[in-house]
């Protein structure tokens, strides 16, 4: 493992690496803590802060452009956006378990979905925690996938949201 393919990258780059720690490491603490205190909220803002700072750090990333400039993975940052301008409209109005859903969807499907991407051969992420070694990355690739069918068949992400839409 080096951080050197992560250090000699551009500042944005290193912006959207450290934001996506931040949000993967703290989201935890306020998607599934029971309390739902000072430090549920926050944590909450911090993550919400750093899931915005991803998103917004992900248009200054074109090493996969498909149409112009973009890919596919800006349509992810787009849907970002809306989900944490959803989120929070959600607890605003006292809607906490669609608040909750969102946010954990978010979390799962959002961050670690389009987050194990990053995996993949010839990725600045595969580079410096697996040395650039495919085989490993799709690993990583493969196992997120299973994990994330795991989480939408259990009802902790867009299935829980369907059902707090509802309420």
């Amino acid at each position: 493992m080096s951080l050197d393919p992560l250090l000699s990258a551009p500042l944005h780059i290193q912006i959207h690496a450290a934001a996506a720690l931040i949000a993967v490491g703290i989201g935890p603490l306020p998607l599934y803590r029971k309390k739902r205190d000072r430090l549920h909220k926050v944590t909450g803002y911090i993550w919400v802060v750093a899931m915005f700072t991803v998103a917004a750090s992900a248009f200054f990333i074109h090493s996969f452009a498909v149409i112009g400039p973009f890919s596919p993975l800006h349509g992810f940052a787009l849907l970002t956006f809306w989900s944490l301008f959803t989120g929070m409209r959600h607890i605003f109005a006292g809607r906490v378990r669609a608040h909750r859903a969102t946010f954990r969807a978010l979390y799962w499907f959002g961050l670690m979905g389009a987050g194990s991407a990053n995996f993949l051969p010839d990725r600045r992420i595969n580079e410096v925690v697996f040395g650039g070694s495919d085989g490993l990355g799709w690993i990583v690739v493969g196992l997120a996938a299973v994990l994330l069918i795991g989480v939408a068949r259990s009802g902790g992400g867009a299935a829980d949201l369907s059902l707090a839409q509802q309420s």
